[in-house]
């Protein structure tokens, strides 16, 4: 998971292999993918693979992780560079793909929560920034606008929704939604939205692996992609296409549009 890092240790760590007294230990943090390490009296540079999460700057990053000064690290091929936070011992990248400040080169479900959720970096990124990264098909803005008709708190697309006949309900996590989603299913309900693209499990189900599936926000993006796509090409029109993802009785389908274009002027200014 870390390049190059073995080769950026080997001098830090030395005294780690030859004793088990001494560690290398993080002296300074220049950035989220940049790291001075000292050991046995020599100073090295260690690199973390990702991009750094920016959008707040580099002051906000450089104040979280302050704790991180001082600490111990080691590292092996398998964890790669570990720290021990609250006393449990955390791969390091993880840990900053976690909280917010590094974009890994594959949004697994860990790095597409925190940016969909606002951790650390992504907390300053617009509206759009997470369907930019995310899109496969759909401009980037019409999903975002789309996303904040569907499942907007707080001037940002919740992943963790979920609409049961027509009363919206926000979690706190991904867990919390997926164990509201088995109880709705137990109970023989299918009249629900889930997602941050807020897609309609009675008619959509088949498209997800599963609930857990149904709720990761890249998965959801890209079946809203297929719908959306879908509407299209029955309507050969882009606001059809749009109205349609919520009704295709003209009423309703148009009040949707309108409040999808305030939306969308919203994202252009800058939200």
């Amino acid at each position: 998971m870390i390049k190059h890092l073995l080769a950026s240790l080997a001098l830090a760590v030395a005294a780690v292999t030859a004793s088990s007294t001494q560690a290398a230990t993080i002296a300074a943090v220049i950035s989220p993918v940049n790291y001075v390490l000292a050991g046995d009296g020599a100073r090295e540079l260690a690199s973390l693979d990702g991009k750094p999460v920016f959008y707040c700057g580099l002051d906000a990053f450089t104040s979280w992780a302050t704790p991180l000064v001082g600490q111990v690290v080691t590292s092996n091929p398998q964890t790669g560079m570990t720290v021990s936070i609250d006393s449990r011992t955390v791969a390091l990248e993880r840990l900053l793909v976690e909280k917010g400040w590094l974009q890994p080169a594959r949004l697994d479900d860990e790095a597409q929560a925190a940016m969909t959720e606002g951790r650390g970096g992504w907390a300053c990124a617009s509206a759009r920034t997470p369907f930019d990264l995310m899109r496969t098909s759909v401009d980037a803005k019409v999903l975002a606008g789309i996303a904040l008709n569907e499942s907007g708190l707080n001037g940002r697309a919740w992943p963790w929704t979920l609409n049961v006949a027509g009363r919206g309900l926000f979690f706190r996590t991904r867990e919390d939604a997926y164990q509201a989603i088995q109880s709705l299913i137990n109970a023989g309900r299918s009249d629900f939205d889930v997602g941050i693209m807020q897609v309609n499990w009675g008619y959509h189900r088949q498209r997800f692996a599963s609930p857990w599936d149904a709720l990761a926000p890249a998965t959801n993006i890209r079946v809203a992609e297929d719908i959306l796509n879908e509407n299209y090409r029955k309507t050969h029109s882009v606001a059809k296409a749009i109205a349609y993802y919520h009704s295709a009785n003209p009423t309703p389908g148009q009040r949707y549009l309108l409040r999808f274009v305030r939306h969308l002027n919203q994202i252009e200014a800058g939200l």
